[in-house]
């Protein structure tokens, strides 16, 4: 079923624009899973060249570089999930979730490492966007529950967005683009074709 995005965020494609100096970003999680993790896997070959291409023209343009705290929960999610099918291919056979990481201690060391190399990547190309997670934020993260189509972890990094003046995020989860007052700079054919038909595509 195709997905049906209402955009109230405004879209820049990321293969027809170039970033500048004055530009700041808030890297989502799968964008930093497609340029820090070799085994990084994709359904859209293009996910894998576009995201880590544009990021590193912005590190190259001087532009402000962010990440989320709760990346290292997300990255590691998926990264555990990688290997664990990568494994299975190896050996013909499905693993449970738990069974692989409890059972399997090579695999789980390899796990680790992974986690590791590509969080020192992150916290060394960009700075931390931090977010408290109290009682005023989890307040704040149920009222956007209710009017914006985010994940819970997206709830907490839009939060911090706002409460830093970060406006503009890389990703390509078209969720962001259903959120206003923010910029989304992403590939993702579906979202900007969305914003296109209802006039929130900008060219820089």
């Amino acid at each position: 079923m195709a997905i049906n995005y209402t955009v109230l965020a405004e879209v820049v494609d990321i293969t027809s624009d170039t970033p500048k100096a004055e530009d700041a970003f808030l890297v989502d999680t799968n964008v930093w899973y497609w340029t820090t993790y070799p085994n990084a896997t994709s359904h859209i070959p293009n996910q894998i060249s576009d995201y880590p291409g544009y990021l590193n023209n912005a590190l190259g343009a001087l532009a402000r570089i962010f990440h989320s705290g709760l990346t290292l929960a997300e990255l590691s999610h998926i990264i555990e999930k990688t290997e664990r099918e990568i494994y299975e291919r190896n050996i013909g056979n499905s693993v449970k979730p738990k069974e692989f990481r409890h059972n399997l201690v090579g695999q789980r060391d390899r796990v680790v490492l992974e986690v590791q190399a590509a969080w020192a990547q992150i916290a060394s190309l960009a700075e931390p966007l931090t977010v408290t997670i109290d009682s005023p934020t989890a307040t704040a993260a149920l009222t956007r529950l209710q009017t914006e189509k985010v994940d819970g972890y997206d709830l907490f990094i839009l939060e911090s967005m706002r409460n830093h003046g970060v406006v503009q995020i890389i990703t390509d989860d078209g969720d962001f683009a259903t959120v206003s007052g923010i910029r989304v700079f992403t590939a993702n054919r579906n979202v900007v074709q969305a914003a296109k038909n209802q006039g929130r595509l900008i060219i820089r």
